[in-house]
């Protein structure tokens, strides 16, 4: 059955592989349904890979083989909230350990483009706290690749 909402992410050719590598590294994630397409298109024979549904972290996604035309930017991205350093370390290096690539402020890129930021509670918690926390804890975020839960803590405390 077709969600009423389902995220659709343009690939070049790699909607599978994409969609196998996130459900290897976020739970909640499954390949639901490989389509092959039932005939020619512009980027693609009769046969191969057009569509294939996935679920990324509970979320329902549709990824598209629509060719090298339209690439990924950081409009969209998908945020993971995570509970502990560990964790933060794990999804983190999975994605850029995999031909991935570092950005700031706890994002990275997949090696298919898509965004991502792998966000640790104790940040998204530090933002809400008082001004002058949150302005520490923004102001230590801000110096960062992969989020440092620890050092956002202690600024948090001054």
């Amino acid at each position: 059955m077709l969600n009423k909402n389902t995220i659709c992410l343009w690939y070049d050719r790699d909607a599978e592989a994409a969609a196998r590598f996130y459900a290897e590294v976020f739970p909640g994630s499954a390949v639901d349904a490989v389509i092959r397409a039932p005939g020619d298109y512009p980027d693609g024979k009769q046969g191969d890979v057009l569509v294939v549904e996935f679920t990324v972290a509970g979320i329902p996604c549709i990824g598209l083989n629509g060719g090298p035309s339209i690439k990924h930017n950081e409009c969209f991205s998908f945020q993971i909230a995570t509970e502990n350093q560990e964790e933060t370390d794990r999804y983190w290096n999975a994605i850029v350990n995999n031909g991935g690539q570092e950005s700031a402020c706890g994002w990275c890129k997949d090696k298919w483009g898509v965004s991502w930021q792998i966000t640790p509670r104790a940040l998204s918690e530090a933002l809400k706290a008082s001004p002058a926390e949150a302005k520490r804890a923004f102001d230590a975020m801000m110096t960062m690749g992969k989020i440092d839960i620890a050092a956002i803590e202690a600024a948090r405390r001054g």
